[in-house]
Formats: C-alpha cells, structure tokens, sequence
C-alpha cells in the first residue's frame, strides 16, 4: 500500500505498470486517473491546499478501511498540491484484489472519498477572479452508499 502527496507530476502510465506487476494471485487491477476539469472554459490555475501529515494520515485511515472492507492484494494513491493547471493529473487510485468486483468497488469507494472528505481546499483562478471550489451535493451521494 502506497499513499503520496505530493507536488510533483507522475507519470500515470509507469505508475500502473509498476503498481500492476507481481502477485500471483492478483486477478484484477484498476486504475483511474483524475485531471484538473475546466467546466467554464475560463479557467487559469486550480491551487490545491492541505496540511501536511494531517492529510497522509487521513488518505491512509481511509486506505486501510479499504483494504479491510474489500480483500485487496495492494492500493495506491497519489494526489497532488500545490498550482495545476487545467487538463494536469491531480489524483490517481489503484487497486488490485483476486477479483475485478473489489477491485472496482474499493477504488470507487477510494475516489468517493478523495472527492469529498479528503483534507484538501481547492481554489479555481480563471479569467473573472478566483473562487474557492465549494461541496457538491452530487459527491456527498456518492459516499453516502458506503
């Protein structure tokens, strides 16, 4: 299991050819990647705040609930700090387990997470000012089935 935050890019690609390799008794892994979303067409730079330790802490309490509730073979999370500018990746979740149903289902049950209780403060800077990204309700209903 590997959490990181960080403010450095990653290399999506050889991060899952990494996180893919060994374990015999893998049979399923999944990945997703998030990238920084310009809805508006108007967007310059999102910053993204956290508490250092606080954060790693918290990623990895949800991480090690993930791998009691889903018998999974390894996790990885990375999620980025720091000024990203829009298409960049800011996250990623990797799960592999014995079987695909857990391996989904933990990452989703991860990204759920990540999306809407993860110690992380989001300001969008575009073209008319900058905003603070505030909760969408959308992102409560899905961690809500957890």
């Amino acid at each position: 299991m590997r959490v990181s935050v960080q403010a450095e890019p990653f290399d999506f690609g050889a991060e899952c050819a990494d996180f893919g390799r060994g374990g015999r008794d893998v049979g399923a892994v999944v990945s997703f990647l998030g990238v920084v979303r310009d809805d508006s067409g108007a967007l310059k730079r999102m910053e993204v705040e956290h508490y250092p330790g606080m954060t790693e802490r918290a990623i990895t309490e949800i991480a090690e609930e993930a791998r009691r509730r889903w018998d999974l073979a390894d996790l990885l999370v990375i999620h980025r700090h720091g000024a990203l500018l829009p298409g960049e990746p800011i996250m990623m979740v990797a799960t592999a387990a014995r079987h695909r149903a857990a391996a989904f289902e933990a990452a989703e049950f991860l990204m759920d997470y990540l999306k809407s209780r993860a110690p992380f403060w989001k300001k969008e800077t575009g073209t008319d000012g900058s905003r603070w990204v505030a909760a969408r309700d959308e992102d409560e209903d899905a961690l809500a089935r957890w």
